[in-house]
């Protein structure tokens, strides 16, 4: 069990305390923080309270966080697209529609439940049961390279490199709209959205630094195919990022339009083209990049054509 104490600010003052406590814990949500309530793991002042308690500049709110219950992952023996493999890393071109880990509601069908059937017993452990062998991660529909540690050697180095922001992350994008620039950076910090907890949003308050380099490789009047360089990695960054200077992703329906112009495509477009990380063991540079899936082969093709 986790306990957590906390203490309002001046702008926090009269918050309701469900919603300050959704505030301080993004990641869990309202409904289970009020379930938390009502079971009395949460006081204000070392008393119980219920949801719509009003939080106060004097208050001291603790919270006691369950354990969460573990579902057994198995392996399972899904097809990979390695791009390289070795004793102590293993690169794979993850396609879209594929989650990284298991969490709530994917808990089969992951990249961990692939690779634990791939690499039997030899991934790292530090990052617990559900998440063997991952370091970092790339959402869903996005497609392309992530690499997975095989031992915890490996994962210490690879988690060092990337707080170092020493990692090269290179994507292929295809953007809303005719970039002005040739090139540019977006800097703003990223933290949860104001009112829409499961979006993304540049916050100046609660955001972490974020930092996109972009470039222009095509242009088709109406959309632009662009390179994005990483410099961090946070949470939706070149997705949010685009979309804050009136650019987002093509498909991206969280961040873009609600509608999709072009039918049939799988969330956003966007691809992890080139990783390059120092071999942990030999202390090499190591680059990889991932060949472009077909749909997106297609798509380009289908602008190049419009575009004539």
């Amino acid at each position: 069990m986790e306990i957590y104490t906390f203490t309002p600010d001046e702008e926090q003052k009269n918050l309701r305390i469900d919603k300050f406590l959704s505030e301080q814990l993004p990641d869990q949500s309202r409904s289970y923080l009020q379930k938390l309530l009502k079971e009395g793991n949460v006081t204000v002042n070392e008393k119980t309270v219920k949801a719509n308690y009003k939080v106060q500049l004097s208050d001291t709110v603790k919270l006691e966080l369950p354990e969460p219950e573990c579902p057994d992952i198995l392996p399972e023996d899904i097809p990979l697209d390695i791009l390289y493999e070795d004793e102590d890393v293993l690169i794979i071109n993850k396609p879209k529609g594929m989650v990284v880990h298991p969490s709530a509601g994917h808990y089969t069908h992951t990249v961990v439940n692939a690779v634990m059937f791939h690499c039997k017993e030899h991934l790292s452990g530090i990052n617990g049961v559900m998440r063997p062998g991952i370091v970092h991660r790339i959402d869903m529909d996005t497609t392309g390279a992530i690499v997975i540690c095989k031992n915890d050697m490996a994962h210490q180095s690879l988690a060092d490199q990337l707080k170092e922001h020493s990692i090269t992350r290179k994507y292929r994008a295809l953007a809303h709209g005719n970039l002005k620039e040739d090139e540019g950076t977006v800097e703003g910090p990223i933290g949860r959205h104001a009112t829409d907890r499961k979006k993304m949003a540049i916050n100046y308050k609660n955001g972490k630094p974020a930092v996109t380099h972009y470039k222009v490789l095509e242009r088709f009047g109406a959309y632009t195919f662009i390179e994005c360089q990483l410099e961090t990695g946070r949470t939706h960054q070149i997705r949010v990022h685009m979309a804050s200077i009136g650019h987002p992703l093509l498909g991206d329906e969280v961040y873009g339009p609600k509608k999709c112009p072009f039918k049939g495509l799988q969330g956003q477009t966007l691809h992890a083209r080139t990783l390059g990380i120092i071999h942990p063991s030999t202390g090499e540079y190591l680059e990889v990049n991932a060949p472009l899936p077909e749909y997106f082969i297609e798509l380009l093709d289908r602008l190049r054509n419009i575009c004539r």
